[in-house]
Parts: C-alpha cells; structure tokens; sequence
C-alpha cells in the first residue's frame, strides 16, 4: 500500500466527524537539498468539520502528527495540514 493510502486510512479512522484530503505534494519540492520529487514524502492534508462539532486547530495538529509518527520513520518527511470549519 503506498503511503497516501496508508495516511488516509489512519486519519479516516481517527477522525470520524471529518472529510479529508491528503495530496502528495512530493514533486512541487523537487530540487529542495537535491530532492528528486519521488517517494511519496510530502503531503498536504486538509480536515473539514463535517458535523460543526467545537475543536481546537493545535490539538488537532498533535493528533495527526502521533498518528502519524511511524510514517516519519518510514521516510515521510513533511505535513502540510489545513483545517477549516
């Protein structure tokens, strides 16, 4: 499974109340210290409140990157994350 996929189902399955979108954004960095743009390594994520329920953006922010933190060692390397009401 690559990684795209791999990162929504973990954020599908943690944040119930919430449409998201994960785009591999890995190609806009290329050239970045050498970057080739492959390997899936940096993703924008965006959370939108499905149900209007309250939420605080940094909480949120923490919740992604510890669900996500095996995914850092695998060779992710950056999250853009947008939340929006």
């Amino acid at each position: 499974m690559n990684r795209k996929k791999i990162i929504e189902k973990l954020l599908i399955s943690n944040f119930n109340d919430w449409q998201i979108n994960v785009i591999d954004i890995s190609k806009q960095h290329k050239g970045h210290n050498n970057f080739d743009g492959l390997g899936e390594t940096h993703f924008s994520i965006t959370l939108r409140n499905k149900k209007n329920v309250s939420f605080n953006k940094l909480s949120l922010h923490r919740q992604i990157y510890k669900i996500l933190d095996d995914q850092f060692y695998k060779g992710l390397h950056a999250l853009e994350i947008k939340i929006t009401d």
